[in-house]
C-alpha cells in the first residue's frame, strides 16, 4: 500500500471558504455572486473565470485556493499531476440553462458558451489548463457523497508509476447549493493521512 500525504485541502459551501481548517475572510460585495466574491478576495488574475459555469468556478477556486496555499507555479508544466472529481447532479444547472435557450421554438437562441459547460468533466479541464495539469483528469457521478470511491479513486490513480501527486474531490452545485471539498495529494512521503475516515472529519 502507497502512503499518501494531505498536502493541502479546501472546503467551499454557500456561507464559507476553508483552507486546512481554517476560514478564510470572504468580505461580501454588493451585487456580487457568492464564488465571485471568494475570487476577488483571493485577487486572482484570471479573467476565464468569468465565462465559467457555476460548476466549474467552485471547482476552479478550490484548487487556485489549494496551489496557492502550496506555492505552486500555475505556468509550470506538472507532468506528474493528474485530477479526479466526483458529484451527484452532474452538469444539471447548466443543462437546465442551456434548455432554457432552446425550449421556445418562437424565440430560439442557443448559446455555445453555456453549451461548452453541459458537461462534468469540463470543470477538471479547465482546472488542468490553469495548472498545466497534464495527466489523465477524471470525472464520476455519485449518488451521494462517497468517503470511500473518493479514497478508492485517488489510490488507484496513484498507485500508476507516471503519477506523483493529485487533485481530487467532491464539486457540486446543485439546487444552488454550493458544496465544495477538494484535496491535494502526494504519495511517497513518510506521512500518511489520507484515509477514509479522515475524508469524513474534514467533510
Amino acid at each position: 500500500m502507497i502512503n499518501i500525504e494531505i498536502k493541502s485541502w479546501c472546503r467551499i459551501t454557500n456561507t464559507k471558504v476553508l483552507l486546512n481548517g481554517e476560514e478564510l475572510e470572504i468580505p461580501l460585495r454588493e451585487n456580487t455572486s457568492w464564488l465571485t466574491n471568494i475570487y476577488k478576495s483571493q485577487k486572482i488574475d484570471y479573467p476565464k473565470y468569468f465565462k465559467m459555469d457555476t460548476l466549474s468556478k467552485a471547482g476552479f477556486l478550490a484548487s487556485e485556493i489549494i496551489m496557492r496555499s502550496l506555492n505552486i507555479d500555475p505556468l509550470e508544466p506538472k507532468p506528474k499531476w493528474s485530477i479526479i472529481s466526483m458529484n451527484s447532479s452532474s452538469s444539471l444547472e447548466t443543462d437546465k440553462n442551456y434548455q432554457q435557450t432552446i425550449q421556445d421554438t418562437n424565440n430560439y437562441f442557443p448559446s455555445p458558451s453555456v453549451f461548452v459547460y453541459t458537461l462534468a468533466n469540463i470543470v477538471t479541464g479547465e482546472i488542468a489548463i490553469r495548472n498545466k495539469i497534464m495527466g489523465e483528469t477524471l470525472f464520476f457521478v455519485h449518488k451521494d457523497f462517497s468517503p470511500h470511491h473518493l479514497y478508492q479513486y485517488s489510490i488507484d490513480a496513484l498507485s500508476n508509476d507516471s503519477i506523483e501527486n493529485l487533485l481530487c474531490g467532491w464539486v457540486e452545485d446543485g439546487d444552488n447549493n454550493i458544496d465544495v471539498l477538494m484535496f491535494a495529494l502526494k504519495k511517497n512521503t513518510k506521512v500518511n493521512n489520507f484515509n477514509i475516515e479522515n475524508i469524513k472529519t474534514i467533510y
